[in-house]
């Protein structure tokens, strides 16, 4: 594992703190967790909805309703799979510390938005492969007050487990993309608070 300290902020793994403090977060208990994919770009393509377009259609040309069933799976695998893994395992690093994150907890004081800004779905045709990887911030603010930026971190590429050669589904690659930065934002968290 690689820790580098500077005047900008830790970076592990291409993971840094922008800009602010995590100080906020001292003796809370709960950070509402909230997720944005607004602006994401995939792939080659500068937004999402030209790569989901363009797969459908692909799919679809091969084996109709193939695409479709494929671009309703990439949407509802966020809420079905990436943030599930990724609050499972961010609870299980800020636990030690005292807090933790949930969704949809609007009376917490703090919340953390999870903004993708850029996703590699990789791929594996079993005779070659390449992980999935993405690009994230984490933003802390004040939830009734969001304009308050109190800190940014940026964790840059993210990548996918090698399932064994098992990682033939998008989703299955992706999601261990938010398995892996729930628990290194969580550690990073944790660490800030000690």
């Amino acid at each position: 594992m690689i820790l580098l300290l500077s005047g900008t902020g830790i970076l592990l793994f291409g993971q840094k703190i922008k800009s602010g403090s995590l100080a906020s977060l001292k003796g809370q208990t709960v950070v509402n967790i909230q997720y944005d994919y607004t602006g994401m770009s995939v792939g080659k393509f500068e937004n999402e909805a030209d790569y989901v377009a363009k797969r459908t259609a692909d799919m679809n040309r091969k084996e109709p309703g193939s695409g479709d069933a494929w671009a309703k799976a990439w949407v509802n695998d966020r809420t079905t799979r990436f943030h599930p893994m990724f609050i499972k395992n961010f609870n299980s690093a800020v636990n030690a510390c005292g807090l933790t994150g949930t969704e949809g907890a609007a009376d917490a004081t703090y919340t953390l938005i999870i903004h993708t800004i850029f996703t590699e779905p990789g791929f594996n045709v079993g005779v070659t492969r390449q992980n999935a990887y993405i690009n994230m911030e984490a933003d802390l603010i004040e939830t009734a007050n969001p304009s308050n930026l109190l800190c940014k971190i940026e964790y840059l590429r993210i990548q996918s487990v090698n399932m064994m050669g098992y990682d033939f589904d998008t989703g299955g690659r992706i999601q261990s993309c938010y398995d892996r930065a729930g628990d290194n934002i969580g550690k990073v968290i944790c660490k800030n608070l000690k």
